[in-house]
């Protein structure tokens, strides 16, 4: 036991943790599509959804979280961490760990139990009226049971955070899976007992089991917990801040028309796949070393590996997000397991979000690992008043002028390019020679081999239409594998024709399962 805790805790290679983190996300995405797909089977049928109060339900809770405590976690928490560790002064580090959970535990407790509370007239808030009284009944219910789990995801996120400053990520990965499959597990031990209700009995048994897990991870690093808040650390003061979560759309979904939310919900969790596969899981992988190029006083170093890994998200990406568009309603068919064009059309607005926000998961760190928490704080403050404004304006019915629930997909997307876009140019105003010529020459080329996967794409989705009677998951995903694959081997195939370094690993990985030898006994 100790043996197999010791080597989940070494220290590995970027290479190895970014592969480490997308194959765990990969598992993860799969489980919470399943998760999706499997509470949609179990309570929705076509013509009547009853799941939007399971999703109003997770509203509030998340969003306390990744407003007041996400932001001070990983991105703006580890920089602080990587110096002292770098100085060798792992005191600092116990003590800088131990005032954050002190302080967030103390305070995401006090949320916890204005949750359990006011919960109702909270979820009115979000929801308005536009819930049946069996759904608001459901959603009080729900609501209630995860009204701490903000705090144990808080709790979870510092030790986790912690642990990948030392280079550590096998408890981070294999947390959500955990969350994940304890939902999956509650909808078939209480479908037909509690209901809707039992998902919320999943959900804090994930989040419990999900932070006795990430405790594990504390065991090889002789963490030294202290009962103490130092206000008065300059660092512990500049480490709390930022982010967001969609409760304006949830708002402006519920008051559109019934299961607009469920509609809205199902196309978003789409979208976030490859958003946390690539975007999270990458730059999560990377976000150690900038800090420790930064530590050593080298931003030579820093500036090409934020360069190598924001091309290598940009060439992953690309054809994700074009597969995304042109196979929409598969997608969308494969979660809510009956036709449902609203989810296919949501998602199809949803796929510029899927590019940028993917960009700004390592665009963000740039700034986080530089100790610069304010300016992302500030353009998302800027973003969250963009976004509530285009949420009113564009998510109105269609009778009205407006774009349903599209309109939510188009403010989103129109959002995360503005972020980015806004971004990018104080990274340009700060370091005018930070996008050199070969950086723009790579993603110059990566456009280039786009035109021919958006085209491949384009004759494969026609030549395998989706048709009306196309039903069940191995029909479906044996469509999308028929798709996907030849779109991804043109991809890959025309980036090493164009000598594009970021194919060179997938290449050479091919090439040894290929021509590695059998040895015959």
């Amino acid at each position: 036991m100790n043996r197999w805790l010791n080597r989940a805790n070494q220290r590995v290679t970027l290479l190895s943790a970014a592969a480490l983190l997308v194959g765990a996300s990969l598992f993860g995405q799969v489980l919470g599509f399943m998760r999706t797909q499997v509470v949609n089977g179990n309570f929705n049928t076509t013509g009547h959804i009853t799941t939007d109060a399971y999703f109003a339900a997770f509203k509030i809770p998340d969003f306390f979280f990744y407003t007041i405590a996400a932001g001070a976690l990983g991105v703006a928490f580890m920089p602080f961490l990587a110096d002292k560790l770098q100085q060798g002064d792992r005191q600092s580090v116990w003590k800088l760990t131990s005032g954050l959970l002190n302080l967030l535990g103390i305070f995401m407790f006090g949320i916890g139990l204005i949750l359990l509370i006011f919960t109702e007239p909270l979820l009115r808030i979000v929801v308005g009226h536009n819930l049946s009284p069996d759904q608001m009944h459901d959603a009080v219910t729900i609501m209630r049971l995860v009204a701490f789990n903000p705090l144990l995801f808080t709790i979870s996120g510092i030790l986790t955070s912690l642990q990948q400053t030392f280079g550590r990520f096998f408890f981070y990965a294999l947390a959500p899976i955990l969350y994940n499959g304890c939902i999956i597990a509650s909808v078939y031990i209480f479908k037909n007992n509690l209901g809707l209700v039992g998902l919320g009995i999943g959900a804090l048994a994930g989040a419990i089991l999900q932070l006795l897990i990430v405790a594990l991870g504390l065991i090889g690093l002789r963490f030294r917990y202290t009962a103490s808040i130092n206000l008065h650390n300059a660092e512990f003061r500049h480490i709390l801040r930022e982010r967001r979560d969609s409760i304006v759309e949830t708002n402006r979904a519920s008051a559109l028309r019934p299961g607009a939310i469920t509609v809205s919900e199902n196309a978003y969790t789409l979208h976030l796949a490859p958003i946390l596969l690539i975007g999270t899981a990458i730059s999560t992988a990377a976000f150690p070393r900038l800090n420790a190029r930064l530590s050593q006083g080298r931003p030579d170093l820093f500036r090409r590996d934020f360069l190598s890994v924001l091309r290598a998200m940009i060439w992953i990406i690309v054809p994700v997000a074009v597969i995304t568009f042109f196979t929409r309603a598969y997608l969308a068919r494969l979660i809510f397991k009956n036709p449902q064009t609203d989810i296919a059309l949501v998602l199809q607005f949803l796929v510029g979000a899927i590019l940028f926000r993917t960009i700004y998961a390592i665009i963000s760190r740039w700034f986080y690992a530089q100790k610069d928490t304010r300016t992302p704080l500030y353009v998302s403050l800027l973003a969250i008043a963009l976004n509530v404004f285009l949420a009113f304006t564009l998510a109105k019915p269609t009778a009205a002028g407006g774009y349903d629930v599209a309109g939510l997909a188009i403010a989103q997307s129109t959002v995360a390019a503005v972020e980015v876009f806004i971004l990018v140019g104080i990274m340009l105003w700060r370091d005018p020679k930070l996008f050199d010529a070969e950086f723009w020459g790579g993603v110059s080329r990566i456009f280039s081999v786009t035109g021919f996967t958006i085209l491949t794409t384009y004759i494969m989705v026609t030549l395998i239409p989706l048709a009306a009677a196309d039903r069940g998951f191995i029909k479906l995903s044996a469509k999308l594998l028929a798709i996907i694959i030849p779109t991804l081997v043109v991809h890959i195939g025309l980036s090493s024709l164009f000598g594009l370094e970021e194919v060179r690993p997938v290449i050479n990985k091919l090439k040894a399962l290929v021509l590695k030898p059998v040895r015959l006994q």
